[in-house]
């Protein structure tokens, strides 16, 4: 159960404005003690933001196609070990995280196309398919269980799903379906958490034959009539029984704002069974998820973005006002339900989750404030834009700044963040791109010790060995116009960094910019692999010997000859494997001749 700061009490009729409360400016998460007390905030909430389309939030992203975030891992990435296959790249090394490629060195398990597939590296044949009743997402291993997040067939409102399965039987052990999209997964050990949204389940007007006037207004009444299960959301299980996903005693918000959506946290061990017991809800708008061995953080910005499992989350549209992030802790290192531990603030927004870092006990949070006058709808009130890394510590139940330096990249936004050890490595980008070294060895007083100002931009970092640090991104012009995938090899041991050398490919594009999950660092060979599409979406993948001082073009892998996008590449089995929607390809290692095709039909 999560510790709370105070509890809100039954209100009876006109709900009116929240009870009053001095917290000193600090941020906390207060837990409902009845269902009234929850649906009168919720209600509360839905009024304030409701309009002809229903609530504003999903009004206004309504059909509109936000750019995937570009992610780039952060602190405490997973040790490079010499174990003969290659793993999913992961944001922390004892956070595993789902992909839609996972190996154990002996087989692959693919859900590339939606279908769950586990191919044998031995024989290099597809073993099994199992069934499964919607299209497959991500995938968690651990040992011979996977927990498959899947899209269910012929839902009527949004719903996912999570189906525990036996890969030794290749057969489903069970299935969860609950209200909602899913957001993100981090698993320690055998134990996942896993984060879905949902919004409420209220059936609005449209303006469509009526003034937006009075649709608004019929539309303030559906709120005004609803009930809290329309609030909360639902769940089945397969075999089981079907319910609330979470009852009001384990619904918490934050002490000074109420989200429209809710933010439930399943806890799922797979070596037991699939249920929805210790399942906690936070009712937030934001959708950022950050996770370590011993800690789970969600933040809310306030800022609405498109869920996208494969992608991580969109980067966020422009704050309607001055932005704000929450931050909220979690104590995951007992296998049962999160235990809340404290919450924070910090000026602006965030680019995704890998704006945050938790070292030696304390969190450091990247984000961009004002206006970038670029992609980004302008508000004329918005100052530009700058960026800054806050440091905050936790004292009592409050995440409390420490220190912060900004004042960064002004009039761009964060491009990228990578956290290693006391330094931090931020890319902005408007025109050009700065990189920007900070010192964060003195938590109290973080600075700026270097920038390195060069054309494009790196939308991924990543470490590769001492003293160097590799970024994937787009080559630009003067005038920041993108021409084509980047691989810059950056010095890093000095206080300002250096690029050592450049790979460039025109035209181009790689998954990697969105999705760090695409990104193989085979350290064994010294050996890169990246995913590159041409404008029509099709490609193979370029493989990159990396040493100290050098970019080396080993040679290339494709699909171009079988049509298909390159997806995901994975070394197991001695030989490299390539993943896209038609089918899975297993090169030789050395001379790269292939050596199977497996369509899949």
């Amino acid at each position: 159960m999560i510790a709370t700061a105070w509890h809100i009490g039954d209100t009876d009729g006109d709900p009116g404005p929240p009870p009053p409360v001095d917290l000193g400016g600090k941020v906390r998460l207060v837990l409902f003690d009845s269902c009234d007390a929850a649906l009168a905030d919720l209600k509360r909430a839905g009024l304030a933001k409701v309009g002809p389309w229903g609530l504003e939030d999903s009004a206004r992203y309504r059909g509109l196609g936000l750019p995937a975030a570009a992610e780039d891992s952060a602190a405490g990435s997973a040790p490079e070990q010499q174990k003969g296959y290659s793993g999913t790249t992961v944001h922390e090394a004892a956070a595993d995280e789902p992909d839609m490629v996972k190996t154990d060195g002996e087989r692959i398990v693919s859900v590339v196309d939606g279908k769950l597939r586990v191919v044998d590296v031995h024989d290099r044949s597809v073993a099994a398919v199992v069934p499964l009743a919607g299209h497959a997402s991500s995938v968690l291993l651990d040992g011979d269980r996977a927990l498959v997040m899947f899209t269910p067939e012929h839902a009527e409102s949004e719903r996912s799903g999570l189906a525990l399965v036996d890969l030794a039987a290749a057969k489903v052990l069970r299935t969860l379906t609950v209200d909602g999209g899913h957001l993100d997964a981090r698993m320690v050990g055998s134990v996942a958490r896993v984060v879905v949204r949902s919004s409420p389940r209220l059936e609005f007007t449209y303006p469509q034959g009526m003034s937006e006037e009075k649709a608004k207004a019929r539309n303030r009444e559906v709120i005004e009539r609803s009930t809290i299960d329309d609030w909360l959301p639902r769940y089945t299980l397969s075999p089981g029984g079907s319910g609330r996903l979470v009852d009001c005693d384990a619904l918490s918000r934050p002490a000074a704002y109420v989200g429209t959506s809710l933010l439930s946290v399943l806890t799922v061990d797979l070596r037991a069974d699939l249920t929805t017991a210790d399942t906690i809800a936070i009712a937030a708008d934001g959708d950022t998820v950050y996770g370590t061995g011993t800690s789970l953080y969600v933040a809310d910005d306030r800022t609405p973005r498109s869920v996208a499992w494969a992608s991580e989350v969109a980067r966020p549209m422009a704050p309607p006002g001055p932005a704000k992030t929450e931050v909220h802790q979690f104590d995951v290192a007992d296998a049962g339900a999160p235990v809340y531990l404290a919450s924070g603030t910090v000026d602006g927004w965030l680019l995704n989750q890998y704006s945050l870092s938790e070292h030696d006990g304390r969190l450091r949070v990247a984000t961009t404030t004002g206006m970038t006058g670029g992609w980004l709808p302008a508000r004329e009130d918005a100052p530009p834009s700058e960026s800054a890394v806050t440091v905050l510590e936790r004292k009592d139940r409050t995440l409390t700044q420490v220190g912060q330096v900004g004042g960064l990249g002004k009039t761009e936004q964060i491009h990228s963040v990578r956290f290693l050890g006391d330094k931090a490595y931020v890319v902005t980008f408007r025109r050009t791109d700065p990189l920007y070294t900070i010192d964060l060895s003195d938590p109290a007083a973080p600075r700026v010790t270097g920038e390195l100002k060069i054309t494009g931009f790196s939308a991924y970092l990543h470490p590769i060995g001492e003293g160097r640090l590799l970024g994937v991104g787009q080559e630009a012009t003067n005038d920041g116009r993108t021409t084509g995938t980047q691989v810059s090899l950056f010095d890093i041991t000095g206080p300002a960094p250096t690029r050592v050398d450049q790979f460039h490919q025109p035209d181009s594009y790689s998954p990697v910019e969105h999705d760090p999950h695409a990104f193989l660092h085979f350290p064994e060979r010294d050996l890169v692999v990246l995913p590159i599409s041409d404008h029509t979406g099709k490609g193979g993948a370029v493989l990159l010997r990396i040493t100290p001082d050098a970019i080396a073009e080993v040679g290339r892998v494709g699909n171009r000859d079988d049509h298909q996008m390159t997806n995901r590449a994975v070394i197991a089995g001695g030989a490299l494997w390539t993943f896209g929607y038609g089918g899975a390809l297993a090169f030789d290692l050395d001379s790269l001749d292939r050596l199977a095709w497996l369509p899949f039909g």
